[in-house]
């Protein structure tokens, strides 16, 4: 299950994040787990680096170009190593 994240969900940020990052509370499998950040439109806006962290197995990143203001959904898809595959997604705000 995500534990947090980072922009926080339905958060209102005055600049954009550098990257998007999700903890979740069990390490994941890399090969099957995925972020992405889209616009309104539906447009992938991240750098389509998504990758779990070789350092924090619990934790799935991706960077971010500047981004304008607007609102950004975080989209993810992950295996945990109990095999257990799970999905969600959230909103942040650039003001």
């Amino acid at each position: 299950m995500l534990q947090r994240a980072e922009p926080r969900v339905e958060s209102r940020l005055k600049r954009s994040p550098e990257e998007v990052k999700l903890y979740f509370t069990e390490r994941l499998e890399p090969a099957y787990s995925s972020v992405r950040v889209v616009n309104d439109r539906g447009e992938q806006v991240d750098r389509r680096d998504s990758r779990v962290d070789r350092a924090n197995p619990a934790l799935l990143r991706a960077t971010l170009p500047s981004l304008p203001p607007g609102t950004y959904q975080v989209l993810w898809r992950v295996l945990s190593i109990d095999a257990d595959v799970t999905e969600g997604g959230f909103t942040f705000r650039i003001e």
